[in-house]
């Protein structure tokens, strides 16, 4: 009998095994499989800024700022709100945030090389003020 047909298809076998379970150990190496934490980062960051627009004096400090934009490093922007977003962001994020008017494009002000995560809510004082400021919250992997 001819086992040399038998011996070369286990070698084949075995060939395949061996280039599949390399190309595994790239792609986990690669990091497809990562997780994806966007939306972590997102219901935190709505969770930060829902906070902060239901806060009667918090929306009173906000209205309070009269520049077009005023950015986190500004002395203008308020401590308080300031202090709410540093107490309340998760250990794994750094956040910053702008307060703007509504006509205006809020930005970070800085480069981060990261990936940075956004959200924004519009914030009003009150009924009879009728003053609006946008509050953009930016938040990035540590």
């Amino acid at each position: 009998m001819n086992k040399r047909g038998w011996i070369k298809i286990v070698e084949a076998f075995v060939a395949i095994l061996l280039i599949a379970a390399v190309l595994l150990i790239v792609v986990d190496k690669t990091g497809i499989g990562k997780k994806d934490i966007s939306q972590q980062i997102h219901d935190a960051e709505l969770s930060i800024l829902r906070e902060i627009q239901l806060n009667n004096s918090l929306r009173g400090d906000m209205v309070g700022v009269v520049s077009p934009v005023v950015t986190w490093d500004d002395a203008e922007f308020p401590l308080m709100i300031k202090n709410r977003i540093i107490y309340r962001t998760p250990n794994y994020l750094d956040c910053k945030a702008s307060i703007c008017w509504m006509n205006i494009t809020c930005e970070l002000g800085e480069i981060i090389e990261a990936d940075v995560y956004s959200e924004s809510v519009t914030i009003t004082a009150n009924m009879t003020k009728l003053d609006y400021r946008q509050l953009k919250l930016f938040c990035w992997t540590k």
